[in-house]
């Protein structure tokens, strides 16, 4: 499986090798498309953040998506992206390190995870038909929840072409290996695992994961990635909805 990135011009998924962009020696990047970056340069340099939005709200809006959830979609992710980073620019007031950066990387034991799970993709989700929402609201109705102190996870796994494609959804918390599951749970093993962990600004929840998914995806290190299992980690800090904080755990090959 290729390790997609994203354009860090349009954000859009590089998931093939013909979509990378091109430089003055005829080799490749992966850091931009094709359609922004070719022989070394822009292919429109004068290009402002707010015309290369409504550019992409246009492309999404013919491809089905609601014109609005696009525009607010775009303008949630492209000012992470590397060509409208200020220079010198640090987003440590997302809680994210310079630049986007992991705020630092952990190696944890396995994992085994409880609650319900759904597939679907990101596509799916960005179009307003997605199933997270719905998920987390089923998970809370639930008869089976520990304590309201609890870690909740959010858990990614089963990827089948990284963040192009379909993957599992899992909304629930840490259960022992010996635990018995109410009946209609699901389970995800998490295997032992490096993490890059990115956190949140404090703020809506609404707007404060969405963010920090944005800053993971305009990461430069896409290629570190290892799609065994990605995590939402919410605790204390997340139990007020208008005011919470998220760390995001990414699978990464050994951090050196």
């Amino acid at each position: 499986m290729m390790n997609v990135t994203v354009c860090q011009s349009c954000g859009m998924p590089l998931t093939s090798t013909d979509q990378f962009g091109t430089e003055l020696n005829g080799g490749t990047t992966r850091e931009y498309c094709i359609y922004c970056y070719k022989d070394g340069r822009f292919e429109q340099p004068g290009m402002s953040l707010e015309n290369m939005i409504e550019m992409c709200t246009s492309i999404l809006k013919k491809e089905g998506m609601d014109e609005e959830s696009a525009r607010s979609m775009l303008r949630n992710q492209l000012p992470y992206l590397k060509r409208w980073q200020p220079a010198g620019h640090s987003q440590s007031a997302s809680g994210t390190g310079p630049c986007g950066e992991p705020v630092r990387y952990v190696t944890l034991p396995g994992k085994r995870l409880a609650g319900l799970a759904s597939r679907t993709t990101n596509a799916v989700e960005m179009s307003g038909q997605g199933s997270i929402g719905e998920l987390w609201g089923r998970y809370f109705a639930s008869e089976h929840l520990p304590s309201s102190e609890a870690v909740r996870y959010g858990c990614y796994t089963d990827y089948t072409d990284g963040i192009a494609g379909e993957y599992t959804i899992l909304v629930g918390h840490e259960v022992g290996a010996a635990d018995v599951l109410p009946e209609g749970f699901d389970e995800v093993q998490l295997p032992p695992a490096t993490y890059a962990v990115f956190t949140s600004r404090t703020g809506p929840m609404v707007e404060v994961v969405s963010e920090v998914w944005e800053t993971v995806w305009a990461w430069g290190q896409q290629s570190d990635r290892t799609f065994t299992g990605d995590f939402e980690h919410y605790d204390e800090r997340s139990l007020n909805p208008e005011q919470m904080q998220v760390d995001v755990y990414i699978a990464v090959k050994e951090h050196k």
